[in-house]
């Protein structure tokens, strides 16, 4: 285990790898969970892998912290976040006024968002936005120093899919552009796909929400931070059309993130391992941040931009760190505070 010398608050520094899932304006949730988990002086980031929201909020710490240090990280996740909000106060695509009086954030009853949604239905990004624009371009291109970010020592791996082939591709430090993280996040019914390098993509979630290899291959941390904003089990079975599609994407989404994670749980079971990679797997010790708060919301709430909603969810991300780091804080850099062998048992 790679540690540096003591932190001022007295604990040997740990040196951690962030994993952070997308989830539109859920990510606000992790946003929170950056800006308690930057006051600990005993965490030190070695590398983080996102995707979508979770790509982006990568992104805009590395670049804050290289200008700032950890308290430029919170001042610039939160300048990214307002212009987020503020991008959108025009937008109609609101919450019904019955929603604001009952204070319920998703946006099922608004009629905006009902006549949006239905027509990503039936006609394509490409009938319905022929110009491709989109209001995110501007805010990263404003929000963020890509060279400065390019030069950070916390390696950066965000996961775009490729449209062509269905597999991922993991960009790094150097290969990050405002196209690059609007590929990650580009869901195929909302946005044109984005061309790199001649080739078209999609949302990163298909292929790796987030990405856990290249934190294992590339790394040299041993602890994993997952911020999950994502459910991977619901009560019930869905059955308006709704609920089963945005169950479906729920599903599809964590597919390849717990492929990897049973990995690690099936390696840790096997005697001898060797010294290779999959000594290194199964060496990663897996922690979670998540909440239910973000569990009980309907989905339609992630394109909710309102400034009051993202701010909740901040305080929820918060919230949520701090009591992570009551419970397991000092088993980071120990042992692992999630039983992965849970997953073997659904195979």
């Amino acid at each position: 285990m790679d540690t540096a010398p003591p932190a001022k608050s007295g604990r040997e520094t740990v040196l951690v790898d962030l994993a952070l899932q997308g989830g539109g304006s859920h990510g606000a949730f992790t946003w929170g969970v950056l800006d308690r988990l930057l006051e600990e002086p005993w965490l030190r980031l070695d590398g983080i892998s996102g995707t979508s929201a979770g790509a982006m909020n990568a992104v805009v710490l590395v670049d804050g912290y290289e200008k700032g240090g950890p308290e430029g990280a919170r001042a610039a996740l939160e300048e990214f976040w307002r212009r987020v909000s503020h991008s959108a106060r025009f937008s109609p695509i609101r919450r019904s006024p019955m929603d604001v009086l009952l204070g319920r954030w998703s946006l099922d009853n608004s009629p905006f968002f009902l006549a949006f949604d239905m027509a990503a239905r039936v006609f394509s990004p490409y009938d319905l936005n022929p110009r491709g624009a989109n209001p995110l371009r501007d805010i990263l291109a404003e929000c963020v120093d890509f060279e400065r970010a390019a030069k950070s020592k916390i390696r950066l791996f965000v996961t775009a899919t490729n449209v062509r082939t269905g597999r991922g591709r993991v960009f790094r430090n150097k290969e990050l552009t405002p196209d690059v993280l609007l590929a990650s996040a580009c869901l195929p019914t909302l946005f044109q796909a984005i061309e790199i390098d001649g080739e078209a993509y999609w949302d990163g979630g298909y292929s790796g929400n987030p990405t856990i290899t290249p934190l294992v291959r590339e790394c040299a941390s041993h602890d994993t931070l997952l911020v999950a904003v994502n459910p991977v089990e619901r009560q019930g079975t869905p059955r308006s059309a709704r609920d089963i599609l945005d169950r479906l994407n729920e599903v599809s989404f964590n597919a390849t993130l717990l492929k990897e994670l049973r990995m690690i749980a099936l390696l840790r079971q096997v005697a001898d391992v060797g010294s290779g990679e999959g000594a290194l797997w199964a060496a990663m010790r897996i922690h979670l941040i998540s909440s239910a708060t973000l569990d009980k919301l309907g989905a339609s709430s992630k394109f909710n931009a309102e400034w009051d909603f993202l701010t909740m969810l901040k305080v929820e991300g918060r919230r949520c760190a701090e009591d992570f780091l009551t419970k397991h804080g000092a088993n980071v850099g120990k042992q692992s505070t999630i039983n992965l062998d849970v997953l073997l048992e659904q195979v």
